[in-house]
């Protein structure tokens, strides 16, 4: 695992408390109520299992975990989550914020599908996964992860990622018909890989967007994830009442 950038005049427990909480005050109906395990989470995070243990306790003394001997760590049934606010808007207004400024491609591969989004691809075998690092003036802004069908893949590039959003990629080179996307953003903690990448210290804040592209049939043609770095992005909605 490569070296995590971490804040050095917070302690380490500190810091995954905070990047635990984050995960559990923000998590969504479809997320498992069981935590890892506790060397699950010390791999994640780069740290000792003490360290975790230290967080885990930590939780459980503020009502948001429960430990059960020899079943696991789940998150509390009365633990906080935070309500969503839904946001409309067309198509195009969404591809205009979009563009990107200097775009890497991290990953591009066929996968077999992953068992979290076989709701969204239901009887498909696999998926083309992108994934990209985007930044502005040189320093890192986002992370994309984009899940795509292979039909719609083939026609898709990693030079067309570099100078369009995938949204528009889909609509202008796959000829998909896109008729909405659902997308849901959220403040969380950076996991060490996403600290990493964006360089920032583990457990800094940042603005997780989750989005589902669906097509006129109502199907699902792309399943994303997107972090922000928080100090280098701002959403702003307008609300037209009149």
């Amino acid at each position: 695992m490569s070296a995590v950038p971490r804040q050095a005049q917070l302690p380490l427990w500190y810091q995954v408390t905070e990047a635990l909480r984050a995960r559990i005050l923000t998590r969504t109906p479809q997320d498992p109520l069981r935590l890892p395990t506790e060397a699950r989470l010390a791999e994640e995070f780069g740290v000792a299992v003490s360290t975790i243990r230290q967080a885990l306790t930590t939780l459980e003394a503020e009502g948001l975990i429960t430990r059960r001997r020899r079943h696991g760590t789940f998150i509390a049934d009365d633990a906080p989550a935070h309500p969503p606010i839904h946001v409309l808007g067309t198509v195009d207004t969404i591809l205009s914020q979009q563009a990107g400024d200097d775009v890497e491609v991290l990953r591009h591969e066929e996968i077999a599908a992953p068992a979290l989004l076989a709701p969204s691809f239901p009887g498909t075998q696999t998926l083309v996964v992108y994934e990209r690092l985007r930044r502005h003036r040189g320093e890192p802004l986002s992370h994309a992860e984009n899940h795509l069908r292979t039909e719609h893949a083939r026609h898709i590039t990693e030079a067309d990622l570099r100078t369009a959003p995938m949204t528009k990629l889909l609509r202008d080179l796959a000829e998909v018909p896109i008729a909405r996307i659902d997308n849901t953003l959220e403040a969380c903690a950076a996991s060490p890989r996403i600290a990493a990448l964006l360089e920032i210290p583990l457990a800094s804040p940042v603005l997780r967007s989750t989005n589902l592209v669906y097509d006129t049939d109502g199907d699902v043609v792309d399943a994303a994830v997107i972090h922000y770095r928080a100090d280098r992005f701002r959403y702003t909605v307008s609300l037209d009442l009149t």
